[in-house]
């Protein structure tokens, strides 16, 4: 791992929005920009340093636009096969995915990457 070059964070939208009953399956794609605003804003706290965030849309939610300090990835089919497939690109950068869908947090494990769970970028 390359421990100068700027952590990659890769948020799964779906799962992150998902993870609190706020209403969110209203309006799929409104949420995702709200956490995607959120963490234009916050960043992703108690990482130091530089950070590449990237936020992994999928269904209802693409659409949603990338804005300064946050890129957004439309998944053009499943979005946990995406974040594998970002993950498997990273080469060796240090990747964090945020997720707690256990069989992608098993499948980015497997390819190196740290896991945590939306709390890490939810108040």
């Amino acid at each position: 791992m390359n421990d100068n070059a700027s952590l990659l964070v890769i948020v799964d939208a779906a799962n992150v929005v998902g993870s609190v009953p706020d209403g969110w399956w209203r309006d799929r794609k409104g949420a995702a920009e709200r956490l995607r605003d959120r963490l234009a804003t916050d960043g992703v706290p108690g990482r130091e340093g530089p950070v590449e965030i990237v936020l992994v849309v999928e269904g209802a939610a693409r659409g949603v636009s990338s804005v300064p300090g946050v890129r957004v990835d439309a998944a053009p089919g499943s979005g946990d096969d995406r974040m594998v497939e970002l993950v498997a690109e990273s080469g060796d950068r240090p990747v964090l995915v945020v997720t707690a869908d256990r069989e992608l947090r098993r499948r980015v494990g497997e390819l190196g990457a740290e896991v945590a769970g939306p709390r890490t970028v939810r108040p």
